[in-house]
């Protein structure tokens, strides 16, 4: 089968070879690829930013279709549509497995990085931690819930925010304009958008925005303050270790930093204003099982509906480029059907 896979330099690219699976182990299902969005990580994985994995096949944003399972497997059947996340699998019986926190196990497996992912012609997954795709979500717009989409949906969940309040999005790309959408569609939030690209802010607009910022034109944090007396809660999907500093400065007091994209470097925290207004800093790391279940359910309610646009396997380092020059609005998916 083709599968696009890390280069031996780990050069932040990927070579598109042919590859062939191993058989299934106990609790295991084989899935065929239909497709797979191709998420900023997966460029950190095939750069060796998390650790050099020279050889793993990448992808994490992937739904396809059942068509083995091992004979132990109960819960999925031949023809079942289910998702490859970025969380594989967790060992099931930690104190983070067990209060609902599996996704910070600490012997967690994650698609495309520790073992073989999505993108692909065909992936392995085990079969308790596949995640049904509903019937009326387009199989499509699934891709970026898998995995754009369940992580923003649980950053919001993380800042806590309700009905009426108001949240920052910094960064409107694939993450940013779902996460517009779930605050709005969702929650119920007054949502402000801040970016440096007009093309992007001007499509987020049109989901529901209340106010748009380009923070190359605008300091964003003093004009929120001025206009709105702050933000609740500040979603962080801008790969720019300045958009957290300057997001702090965003809140209202008792506000929440959710910081959920993963640029080099450090961030740098005003101590007195974290201490004085009570503020409070989280880190989201994308979203569990049954974060991914509601995250998708909203979407076959049309809550949601992911910026999706279709390419060839070939494409991949040309759609690595494009993510990286910031020239793509909302989630490029590998076709395989």
């Amino acid at each position: 089968m083709k599968a696009a896979v890390v280069r031996d330099n780990c050069d932040g690219y990927v070579d598109i070879k042919d590859v062939t699976l191993r058989s299934l182990h106990e609790g295991e299902a084989l899935v065929k690829m239909e497709y797979c969005g191709l998420c900023h990580t997966d460029l950190h994985v095939a750069a060796g930013d998390f650790g050099k994995v020279p050889g793993r096949i990448i992808g994490h944003e992937g739904v396809g279709k059942v068509i083995k399972t091992a004979g132990d497997v109960t819960n999925l059947k031949v023809g079942d549509r289910v998702s490859i996340a970025w969380f594989y699998s967790g060992c099931g019986h930690c104190e983070y497995c067990t209060t609902g926190r599996e996704t910070l196990c600490r012997n967690v497996l994650n698609s495309g990085f520790n073992v073989d992912g999505a993108m692909a012609e065909e992936c392995i997954v085990p079969a308790d931690y596949a995640v049904k795709v509903p019937d009326d979500l387009d199989p499509i717009e699934a891709t970026s819930l898998t995995c754009a989409g369940v992580t923003v949906y649980k950053g919001l969940k993380t800042g806590n925010l309700k009905p009426g309040q108001w949240v920052e999005v910094v960064g409107t790309g694939g993450l940013g304009n779902l996460a517009v959408q779930y605050a709005h569609n969702v929650f119920g939030a007054h949502v402000a958008a801040v970016d440096i690209n007009d093309e992007k802010l001007a499509a987020v607009k049109e989901l529901g925005v209340d106010l748009t910022i380009n923070s190359q034109k605008e300091d964003a944090s003093q004009l929120l303050q001025d206009k709105v007396g702050g933000v609740n809660s500040a979603v962080i999907t801008a790969v720019s270790k300045d958009s957290f500093t300057d997001a702090v400065n965003a809140l209202r007091a008792g506000g929440t930093l959710v910081a959920i994209a993963l640029p080099q470097g450090d961030m740098q925290l005003n101590i007195s204003k974290t201490v004085l207004d009570g503020i409070n800093v989280a880190g989201s790391l994308v979203g569990t099982r049954q974060d991914l279940a509601e995250a998708f359910q909203f979407g076959a309610e049309r809550k949601v509906k992911p910026i999706v646009h279709t390419r060839k396997l070939s494409e991949v380092n040309d759609i690595i480029d494009e993510m990286k020059n910031n020239e793509i609005v909302g989630r490029m998916v590998v076709d395989f059907t």
